[in-house]
Formats: C-alpha cells, sequence, structure tokens
C-alpha cells in the first residue's frame, strides 16, 4: 500500500435528530475540505435512514455524525444498523460531540469508530479519517 489515494476521500457530515447546534459540524466540514477531501454536509435535523442514504447515493468513504443532545446512544446504534442492512460494512462511521468515556467504549464495541470530544484537533480528525480510508478502501 502507498499510503497515498488516487482520488479525494469523500466523507459525509451530518447532523442527526433535533440538534440544532451546526456551528461545530460546518467547521469539521470546512477543514476537511481544506484538506483535500470531498465533504457532502447534510445540514439540521437528518434522520439515520435519510444519512445512510445519502452515504449510499454519494459513494462516501466515510460518514460523521456531530452530536450534541445526549441522543447518541440511538443515533449511532440506527445509523449502524442501517448501515449493515444496506451492505456500507467498508464505510467509516465517526463522530464527535459530547458523549460520555463509557458510552464511547459501547459504541466502539457495535463497530463505531474512533468518537472525538470537544478541543479535539482539527489535524487529528483529518488524519484519522485519511489513514482508516487508506487502509480499508484504498481501491
Amino acid at each position: 500500500m502507498s499510503g497515498t489515494l488516487n482520488r479525494p476521500i469523500r466523507v459525509l457530515v451530518a447532523k442527526v435528530g433535533l440538534d440544532g447546534h451546526d456551528r461545530g459540524a460546518k467547521v469539521i466540514a470546512t477543514s476537511l475540505r481544506d484538506a483535500g477531501m470531498e465533504v457532502i454536509y447534510t445540514g439540521l435535523r437528518q434522520t439515520p435512514e435519510m444519512v445512510v442514504n445519502t452515504a449510499l447515493q454519494e459513494d462516501v468513504d466515510a460518514i460523521g455524525i456531530s452530536i450534541l443532545s445526549g441522543a447518541h446512544m440511538t443515533v449511532f446504534p440506527k445509523i449502524i444498523a442501517l448501515m449493515k442492512q444496506k451492505q456500507l460494512t467498508d464505510v467509516l462511521l465517526t463522530g464527535g460531540g459530547i458523549i460520555p468515556p463509557g458510552d464511547i467504549q459501547k459504541l466502539r464495541e457495535i463497530g463505531v469508530g474512533e468518537l472525538f470530544a470537544p478541543g479535539t484537533t482539527m489535524l487529528t480528525i483529518i488524519n484519522y479519517i485519511r489513514d482508516w480510508t487508506i487502509e480499508n478502501r484504498n481501491f
């Protein structure tokens, strides 16, 4: 493996549910775009079904969910189940927001990737998505 891709990494950034705070998601989307990734930002009030269907239509490498509402233990498992149902098992599901460490561990156990707390550097997030994609989606 060469450590690079011959195409831009495609990332879907979404806000699920009634969480109306999207500044962080927009900062993430802009930073990923500035790092050379193709970013699809879905906007506010998406359902898990909308997110997974968009990911399928856009042929993304990764889905990033920004969540501050406390609904992470509902949202992430629902998205993982839909991804499995739609055979998106080679797409990274990652995200960030206000998620207690114990919940992060439970979500990791069901197949969610790294989850980032407020204050995580953009470089950490960019490198994680880039490294995961190169390792798992370099085709």
